[in-house]
């Protein structure tokens, strides 16, 4: 991935003797450089006593180590007009930061030591439990996220892809500090971390700052595997819940991160639903209907597997108008060819859209470490977009045919109790 055709393939790429990889694109337009730790580890790695220890654990890193309380991890970036954050998705851990490329040695310092010198303090424990059960509180009363959360369980049914990433209010209140002490044991792989660098700082300039701290760091090797997706079965489901309107999600299972037609069905999703107005379920439902605030089409992939779905809010009494609506999309582009002026704007537009994410640096930092994690590669922008460029009207119809099947789609409702 690259930014012009000066700097294509510009990032380099350094792995360490413990299997750790060094990953560094320099832009040197800005003032800022974007570090953290991807790590190959996530909520789907639970076992099934365990939901939520990852995003937990995600918590607990910022609340001490073998050298810090939680104030001073807290300062330490704060205090340089940096930023320290950390996320949890259900196949991986980040720990990143954005600074000021002076104290570039001090924000990779400090991610080392909450990624691999966390103490658990049992006090911070209990402290941080808390604040784990008002964010479940926080979901409860959005509609649109609980919505999302129960069709995992659906299109993943026993599967821990299924399972919420927050936990459940019974895991959670459980966690004592063997917990994430053996879950790190257990998990922890060197040869699957990759710490990620993307601004305005030189590749002999990280190495020399990083990796000091990253050298001396064991080699670490997990047998652990991933289980693998269940069979799926399609299932509609209606609840009544405390809400003014109903919202409904329906999808299936889709292609992996592996598939070679990922790509092309990005494609035909950013056709159907992507971000942009002009997408044919925004002009359906709410611009000639006016049925929908929002609708969303989205196309999520696991390294074994991913998933189709689309989101929507509506008037209970529109519900049964807004899934025709919805339905006769998902006919239309299963059965006609897009015309080959569609097919080029649909093209030109998910190439700028990409094009437009390159430039969060950020998240083009997260973006290499997780292509190196899941592919062993980053796959150049260029690359992806001749396999946009190629495809053609009649593959994309195929492809249509095979993921669009209605009769494959589960169902998702959510309606207004009665008063």
């Amino acid at each position: 991935m690259c930014f012009g055709e000066k700097q294509r393939m510009s990032y380099q790429i350094r792995e360490l003797a413990n299997g750790i990889r060094i990953v560094h694109q320099e832009v040197t337009h800005t003032r800022m450089v974007h570090c953290g730790f991807i790590l190959d580890i996530g909520s789907r790695d639970e076992g099934e006593d365990k939901i939520g220890l990852a995003h937990f654990w995600e918590h607990m890193a910022f609340k001490g180590t073998q050298k810090r309380k939680a104030f001073h991890i807290i300062n330490r970036l704060d205090s340089l007009g940096g930023e320290l954050n950390a996320y949890t998705t259900k196949e991986k851990i980040c720990f990143y930061a954005t600074i000021l490329r002076q104290h570039f040695g001090k924000a990779a310092e400090l991610l080392c030591d909450i990624t691999f010198d966390s103490i658990f303090p049992p006090k911070q424990i209990e402290k941080e439990r808390q604040v784990i059960l008002e964010e479940m509180a926080m979901y409860r009363d959005s509609p649109d996220d609980c919505l999302q959360d129960e069709f995992d369980e659906i299109l993943y049914p026993g599967h821990s892809l299924g399972k919420n990433i927050l936990g459940t209010e019974e895991s959670v209140g459980t966690f004592v500090q063997q917990d994430f002490l053996k879950f790190l044991e257990e998990r922890m792989d060197t040869h699957k971390i990759v710490f990620s660098v993307v601004g305005n700082i030189s590749f002999n300039r990280v190495l020399a700052k990083v990796v000091p701290f990253l050298e001396n760091i064991p080699t670490k090797t997990s047998n652990y595997q991933r289980q693998p997706v269940m069979a799926y079965k399609p299932l509609t489901s209606i609840s009544y819940r405390d809400v003014t309107q109903a919202h409904c999600a329906l999808g299936k299972p889709a292609l992996s991160i592996n598939d070679p037609n990922r790509f092309k069905l990005f494609l035909l999703n950013n056709v159907l639903g992507g971000p942009s107005m002009n997408s044919r379920l925004n002009m359906a439902l709410r611009e000639k209907a006016g049925l929908a605030y929002s609708i969303e089409s989205v196309f999520q992939s696991y390294t074994d597997t991913g998933f189709i779905g689309i989101y929507y809010g509506t008037e209970e009494r529109a519900a049964a108008k807004a899934r025709k609506i919805v339905m006769r999309e998902l006919k239309l582009i299963r059965e006609k060819k897009l015309g080959s002026l569609q097919l080029h704007m649909a093209k030109e537009q998910t190439i700028g859209q990409m094009a437009m994410a390159e430039e969060n640096y950020a998240g083009l930092m997260l973006v290499y470490g997780k292509n190196l994690l899941d592919k062993g590669k980053i796959e150049p922008l260029e690359n992806i977009f001749e396999t946009i460029k190629s495809a053609t009207a009649s593959e994309l119809l195929e492809l249509a045919q095979q993921v669009y099947d209605e009769d494959q789609f589960s169902y998702l409702t959510y309606l207004p109790k009665e008063v």
